[in-house]
Parts: C-alpha cells; sequence; structure tokens
C-alpha cells in the first residue's frame, strides 16, 4: 500500500513536472540561410611588406607604425615612455651641471651655492659623489629612451605580422586531459579540431 502511494506520488511530480516545462527559447521558426561566403574576414590579406613598412615608419617618427597599422591607443603610451625618459635626462642633466659648476667654483677658489657664510653645507666628496649618481641617472635616461625607441619598433612590427594571422574559430587547438577508465590515471595531450 506504502508502496501504491510512492509510485503514484512520483508519477504525479513527474506530470507536474512535464507539465511546466519551458518552451525552447533558442528554437529558430523561420530560419535564414546565412552566406559564409560573403563574411569579413578577421584579418588583413597578406602583405609581405608590411611589417618592414610599420617598422620603418617606427623608426622614422616613433608612433607612424602604431598609426600604419591602426593601433591608435599606443601612440601616446610611446610618447609618454620616451618623454618620461626625455624629462628625467634633461633633470639629471641640470643637477649634474650644478653641482659640476660648484665643485669647479670650489676648486678655482671662488664661492659656491653650497658655501654660506664660509660654512661648507657638502664637502668636495659629497660634490664629487652627486656628479657621478646624476652622470649615472643621465646614462641610465639614455637607456630608457633607447629602449622605449626600439621596443616602438618593435611592437609596430609584430602587430604588423599578427594583423595578418588568421585567428578563426575555424581551427583551434586545445589541451585536454582525461581519465584512462582502466588504469585510473590521467592522460594529457593536446586535441587540433578543424571545421570545415
Amino acid at each position: 500500500m506504502k508502496t501504491n502511494k510512492v509510485f503514484s506520488f512520483l508519477f504525479f511530480l513527474l506530470f507536474v513536472f512535464t507539465l511546466t516545462a519551458q518552451e525552447d527559447s533558442l528554437r529558430i521558426e523561420n530560419p535564414e540561410v546565412i552566406d559564409t561566403i560573403s563574411e569579413e574576414k578577421d584579418y588583413k590579406p597578406y602583405n609581405a611588406l608590411a611589417p618592414a613598412k610599420a617598422a620603418f615608419y617606427s623608426a622614422i617618427l616613433p608612433g607612424l607604425g602604431q598609426a600604419y597599422n591602426g593601433k591608435y591607443w599606443k601612440i601616446p603610451l610611446v610618447y609618454a615612455g620616451i618623454g618620461t625618459g626625455v624629462y628625467f635626462y634633461i633633470n639629471n642633466n641640470k643637477e649634474w651641471n650644478r653641482y659640476r659648476d660648484a665643485y669647479k667654483n670650489r676648486l678655482a677658489g671662488r664661492k659656491d651655492e653650497f658655501t654660506v657664510n664660509g660654512e661648507e653645507r657638502i664637502s668636495d666628496d659629497g660634490l664629487i659623489r652627486a656628479q657621478e649618481f646624476y652622470r649615472r641617472n643621465k646614462e641610465i635616461s639614455i637607456l630608457v629612451i633607447a629602449g622605449f625607441y626600439v621596443l616602438n619598433i618593435i611592437d609596430a612590427n609584430v602587430n604588423a605580422h599578427l594583423q595578418q594571422f588568421n585567428v578563426s574559430e575555424d581551427l583551434t587547438l586545445q589541451p585536454n586531459m582525461g581519465l584512462d577508465n582502466f588504469t585510473g590515471k590521467s592522460r594529457y595531450g593536446l586535441s587540433l579540431h578543424y571545421k570545415f
């Protein structure tokens, strides 16, 4: 008797869930035929000289290669990097000249800006160390400027290469992991899928 009640209750639940099921929202009433041949490509046609042109343009004027590639948002980054290096070079050069002139004046027996009321606020050794510090920072600033300039050229070249690369969904390479049912060990591998 109890089992009949349980079966009838389960049958009732099955019937209720069947009646309250949702409609298929992904179903298309009037399917349209899509012409796959006329779809736009998501990459540029192959142009063997595009990377060389982009690198040449960036070498002539930083940021011009990025404009050639259509990546306008990178231009301010290029100029910010080069401009930061130029700013620090100018600032370190000014400070280096300041300490160098003070050291020269002190060697010549003249009064310098670090001597107040006959008292030397910075020693001769301190002036020499300050000159070396600012000279080293000037050289680092030059390396930063050159680094951003070269990075600008490399970025334009690589970006021009990658714009010609086909990244369609028809070809995918995915890592996968499976479990061997007989040994219980994991299997690792790569799967290559190609859709026609």
